[in-house]
């Protein structure tokens, strides 16, 4: 496995204008809280490819590519589920050439690699998080699971609350 690696100082590639280096290194992404259920990472730590290449002047080109997968429960019926992400993320520094131009993940010529894993994780994820792609979430009555319930699974309706007088009478 390679190095775990929180913080690259870019400095130290000591790379010449033009110059590039692939390195790959290991990093610890956070888990993320969706929906208000959590959601972690794997493998722990997870593997990347961070490719730096020197701009002409003082800055930056920035790749960073990584496959995981993301567990937690299902967004539709609680049940485990695991989402494969691939990871393609690029960020480019150029300080002094404008804040569109100046990467949030770089200081001082060092990048916070796990925050922007951390990131770019988190935006390459599925909308919505499945145990299968046909999940047929939880009942909304008695929240029976309705994968294992079948096709049979019914509730009698309600009467309508706006007949309940009606209801009353006696008309005998």
């Amino acid at each position: 496995m390679a190095a775990l690696t929180h913080d690259l100082d870019l400095a130290s590639l000591r790379l010449a204008p033009g110059e590039g280096r692939r390195l790959r290194l290991a990093v610890r992404i956070e888990p993320l809280v969706l929906g208000g259920q959590r959601y972690a990472a794997e493998p722990d730590p997870v593997a990347v490819t961070l490719e730096v290449s020197r701009v002409a002047g003082r800055g930056y080109a920035l790749r960073l590519t990584f496959d995981a997968s993301l567990a937690g429960p299902c967004m539709c019926c609680l049940n485990d589920a695991r989402a494969t992400v691939d990871v393609q993320a690029r960020e480019v520094d150029l300080p002094g050439d404008g804040e569109e131009l100046s990467s949030p993940y770089v200081a001082r010529d060092t990048l916070d690699l796990q925050a922007w894993a951390h990131d770019a994780f988190a935006l390459a994820l599925p909308v919505r998080v499945l145990c299968r792609e046909e999940c047929a979430g939880l009942c909304p009555i008695c929240a029976a699971d309705l994968n294992d319930a079948g096709p049979g699974h019914t509730h009698e309706r309600a009467p309508d609350p706006r007949w309940a007088k009606l209801r009353e009478l006696d008309l005998d």
